[in-house]
């Protein structure tokens, strides 16, 4: 299931999205986490589920990619609603069962809630599937250079963030690999006592963690080898260019803000 794991991966296509500049797809991402909190009933979170849906049929990424890359985080959210059902004690009682009781506002907040954290993780994977690490690193660094007028290293920054991105599959694989390596041996992850499940997390993190570091080893000799010395006088062999697109794109989200606000209970 780990190698299927969407989020962090980039999947190249011919699309509207994968064109836009990186730079209005972040900040699109950025602003979308702050205005879907803007809704409060099923019309906003319609509004948003239409707006969230349309960005994907945009980005042409395939239906069944996308659902095996969401499956664990759909057990995720069923989690997060079920949380909501069993411990929110307000509004009408709807159903009754011995020590269950479920009220009208769990379901309701369960929902909502559930909703909430669905798009924007469908969001933010939606952002690294359509842009490649390189693209954000620029976007990032162009988007904060205001911040280097406070000597904050910007570059250095946004490239941590971007390789941090771009190895969130590769530990993933690498973790699905030692799984699997320590299953052959007779380690068993998914049964028995939950005690024994956590001891064998153990065999599990350690090697991952020397795997990581050396990674980490490689990938800072190869930047040296390559004469890396930060951002300072760094030139770009990509230029961005903001287009019509993207303007486009933030006065839809504009729009779908107004929206909210309006018709917000």
């Amino acid at each position: 299931m780990m190698e299927k794991m969407i989020f962090g991966r980039y999947v190249p296509a011919d699309s509207v999205v994968h064109r836009m500049d990186p730079r209005s797809k972040l900040l699109i991402v950025f602003l979308f986490v702050v205005i879907i909190f803007f809704a409060n009933n099923g019309l906003t979170y319609a509004l948003i589920g239409i707006y969230t849906f349309l960005l994907v049929g945009l980005a042409k990424i395939p239906v069944r990619f996308l659902y095996a890359g969401l499956k664990p985080v759909i057990w995720l959210v069923l989690f997060t609603l079920v949380l909501q059902l069993f411990f929110t004690k307000q509004g009408h009682l709807v159903y009754e069962a011995g020590p269950i009781k479920i009220y009208d506002e769990g379901v309701r907040q369960g929902i909502f809630i559930s909703l909430r954290f669905f798009f924007l993780i469908l969001m933010t994977s939606l952002l690294t599937l359509t842009t490649t690490p390189i693209e954000i690193t620029d976007g990032l660094e162009t988007l904060l250079n205001p911040l280097k007028k406070i000597r904050f290293p910007v570059h250095e920054m946004a490239l941590m963030m971007s390789i941090a991105l771009r190895f969130i599959p590769t530990l993933m694989q690498e973790t699905d690999k030692i799984m699997k390596a320590q299953m052959a041996r007779g380690v068993e992850f998914s049964g028995g006592p939950v005690k024994e499940r956590m001891k064998a997390v153990v065999p599990l993190l350690i090697p991952l963690f020397v795997s990581s570091f050396k990674r980490a080893e490689e990938l800072a000799v190869a930047m040296e080898a390559r004469g890396y010395r930060g951002g300072e006088g760094r030139t770009k062999y990509r230029e961005l260019t903001w287009g019509g697109k993207d303007t486009l794109q933030l006065a839809i989200l504009a729009f779908l803000t107004v929206l909210l606000l309006v018709f917000r209970s």
